[in-house]
């Protein structure tokens, strides 16, 4: 089990870029509104091609019949509008519309995702968590984040004081913030990726069921990047996350300069 851990928000693709060369040339400074507005230029240029290209794929055979594809990875970005609202609950978080509603029994709310083709994961949040307001107003506000974890996982969002009754996967029965303490869950957003399945470890429960634990100033690349790595049993290749994530992050900016994505990781 592996754990990715941002102390700070530097930006939407979390620490990982700070893997990748930020010793940049600042010789050819141009003035900031100019620098901006030619960046939100190269953006929308950017994602009209991705959609283009995504419109031509099913009938030109453009990219649809990729490995990645064939392995059930996404395009790296998409349409973020219309975004996606939360809402707010009488508990003071934001919630999903879609976020599982059960009678909290974990193993069963695994089983159930599993019947539907999906993975299992749990939030953890609290009331006054920044992070977790902005992973709600804008991460899972885009639209092609909000529907990839929607379609691909099951979500139990649980609070860090709260006082629900949780049935553990081993059957042990403890409040919400009785699993937050078993589980050493600290900090919020906290979520915790399970395995795909289960079989053979009935009666265990914490890590030994668990693939990857992501947690605090998560930004809208790495937390779409995470879902998807999962997803995908990235964690089962030789492909570290890390390396997955830069990879991801070329093929985003190839898309913004009007570039055709590289998906082996290398630049065209």
């Amino acid at each position: 089990m592996h754990i990715l851990y941002s102390g700070h928000n530097r930006n939407q693709d979390g620490h990982a870029t700070t893997m990748r060369n930020t010793d940049r040339s600042e010789k050819h400074a141009v003035p900031p509104a100019r620098a901006h507005a030619l960046a939100r230029l190269r953006t929308m240029i950017g994602y009209c091609v991705l959609l283009a290209i995504a419109a031509l794929s099913p009938a030109a055979g453009i990219g649809g019949a990729s490995a990645d594809t064939a392995a059930g990875l996404p395009p790296a970005i998409g349409p973020e509008k219309p975004m996606v609202e939360p809402f707010k609950g009488d508990d003071h978080l934001y919630h999903q519309t879609w976020f599982n509603e059960s009678f909290l029994n974990l193993r069963e709310d695994f089983e159930e995702a599993r019947r539907e083709g999906k993975r299992f994961a749990v939030i953890f949040e609290q009331r006054g968590c920044l992070y977790c307001v902005k992973m709600h107003t804008e991460v899972l506000a885009k639209k092609y984040i909000n529907d990839y974890v929607r379609e691909n996982y099951r979500i139990v969002q649980l609070n860090l004081w709260g006082d629900r009754k949780v049935t553990d996967f081993d059957g042990t029965v403890l409040t919400e913030k009785e699993l937050v303490r078993r589980w050493s869950v600290v900090f919020t957003p906290w979520i915790v990726f399970f395995k795909d399945d289960l079989t053979g470890l009935d009666g265990k429960w914490g890590p030994q069921l668990e693939v990857m634990r992501m947690g605090l100033g998560i930004g809208p690349g790495t937390f779409y990047d995470m879902f998807t790595w999962i997803r995908i049993k990235g964690y089962e290749t030789d492909e570290h996350f890390q390396r997955f994530h830069i990879r991801r992050l070329n093929e985003r900016e190839a898309i913004a300069k009007g570039e055709t994505p590289d998906r082996t990781g290398k630049m065209n």
